[in-house]
């Protein structure tokens, strides 16, 4: 689990790297101004830190999962080959999905316009300002977010499943209560995270409003990693005892 934490907030640190400036220029000067590929070059870091992020999710449903339901066999499966192996296929995914995503928009033709109506570089925006026909590319985002979205999202439905399950069979009230401690970090986490997700890119866009959808994107883009590390560090005994020693000494 710490492991796959170290990831998260690597992904964490890409996307406010990578969105917190822009937002900051907007608001403090009113305005910013990037050149197509620094607009899709941020796109792409955005669309690999979100994608990373959805699939480190469901990999720390499966850590739970194992921890819980099979604690015996734990050690045995989450090894340290597993999650290296797991983690560099899951930024390679990430990788993949961005260039999908990004390259076909680099052929699109962008008349004026050339105003983005956002704080940062979305998505539909950018679409809305080519006079390309974009049928085609919104097709194939659309198949993708649906596979790299509902995927991750139905491992971590089916983990917590069967989490339930085992929970439900433990006998005292006192040990029914830490397993599901060990899962409310996590659970946290992905209600936040997937909840703006779903609202912004899975509902039509035309019925929202801009405003909301700008303040969605600031949830997912700014709320989510700031409250991350708290989230998963101040419920952590750990965390605790280390701050009390330091704290102490």
């Amino acid at each position: 689990m710490y492991f796959f934490i170290t990831q998260l907030s690597l992904c964490d640190i890409l996307l406010t790297t990578d969105i917190v400036p822009t937002l900051l220029i907007t608001v403090l000067y009113g305005g910013s101004s990037v050149s197509l590929i620094g607009c899709l070059l941020q796109l792409s870091f955005f669309i690999m830190s979100q994608t990373s992020e959805c699939l480190l999710l469901s990999l720390m449903s499966y850590d739970r999962y194992l921890a819980i339901c099979y604690p015996l066999r734990y050690n045995a499966i989450m090894n340290h080959m597993f999650c290296v192996l797991s983690v560099s296929v899951t930024w390679f995914i990430a990788f993949i999905i961005a260039l999908s995503y990004v390259i076909p928009m680099c052929y699109l033709y962008y008349c004026g316009p050339h105003i983005i109506d956002h704080f940062y570089c979305d998505l539909e925006p950018i679409l809305q300002l080519s006079c390309s026909d974009t049928s085609k590319i919104h097709i194939q985002i659309l198949i993708i977010s649906v596979v790299n979205g509902f995927c991750p999202f139905i491992v971590i439905v089916l983990s917590y499943m069967y989490i339930v399950i085992t929970i439900m069979k433990i006998p005292s009230n006192t040990g029914r209560h830490k397993a599901f401690s060990t899962c409310s970090s996590h659970l946290i986490v992905v209600s936040m995270l997937y909840g703006t997700l779903f609202i912004v890119y899975l509902f039509p866009t035309r019925g929202q409003s801009l405003t909301l959808s700008k303040v969605l994107s600031l949830i997912y883009t700014m709320l989510t990693p700031l409250l991350n590390p708290f989230i998963y560090t101040l419920r952590n005994k750990d965390f605790k005892e280390a701050l009390h020693k330091l704290y102490i000494f």
